[in-house]
């Protein structure tokens, strides 16, 4: 049975992945909160669930996603009023590793720590078939081999196909480029209310004095 929890989740997660929308104009459009929504985009919500594409699904446009980008109080409209109740799609398991390639992977995740830090956990944990727990010891050195690992290209050591990387790497480029627009925004607006309250501010202080 399809879950009514799960799919609008999916979607916040395809959402937050491939647009620049406000967290409120996607909890808006999937039924969710928008602090449910920062918490997909930390990852400390909905870990694991693959992202759902409205438009593929017939849900949303790209032109009111582009209205949305432009403007951030903008309300997306669903086409022909459908629910985001998509069908789920079937997840794929984990990757399996021969296992004379297996005692390869924590140098290889020391290459991504290395290389590309933008890329987030969960996708270094599909692409070369391990667990966040070993990517934090290798990260914090706490790993029993420490000593012994080096960064090596996951590719070089035949843990995933050149086109998987570079789908993963500029995935997250693109998101971390997302994610520093929306956090300059927010920075802009910040400041720019900070400005408007100042002389307020000083003009009181003129009156006492």
């Amino acid at each position: 049975m399809t879950s009514n929890v799960l799919m609008p989740k999916a979607t916040a997660v395809w959402l937050i992945e491939n647009t620049s929308l406000a967290f409120k104009q996607i909890a808006d459009f999937c039924g969710l909160h928008p602090l449910e929504v920062q918490g997909i985009a930390n990852e400390d919500v909905a870990k694991g669930i693959r992202g759902v594409d409205p438009i593929a699904g017939g849900f949303l446009s790209r032109e009111e996603i582009a209205k949305g980008e432009a403007d951030e109080t903008y309300v997306l409209k669903p086409l022909e009023q459908k629910r985001i109740d998509l069908p789920q799609t079937k997840k794929r398991g984990a990757r399996y590793t021969p296992i004379a390639r297996r005692q390869d992977r924590p140098d290889a995740i020391a290459w991504f720590i290395k290389n590309h830090p933008e890329v987030p956990d969960a996708k270094v944990v599909k692409l070369i078939g391990t667990t966040k727990a070993t990517i934090e010891q290798v990260r914090n050195r706490t790993h029993w081999n420490s000593s012994q690992i080096k960064p090596v290209d996951p590719v070089t050591i035949g843990l995933c196909s050149q086109i998987e990387l570079d789908a993963v790497v500029a995935e997250s480029a693109a998101a971390k480029a997302r994610a520093d627009a929306r956090a300059a925004k927010a920075e802009a607006k910040t400041l720019k209310a900070a400005q408007e309250t100042v002389p307020a501010e000083i003009y009181e202080q003129g009156e006492e004095n």
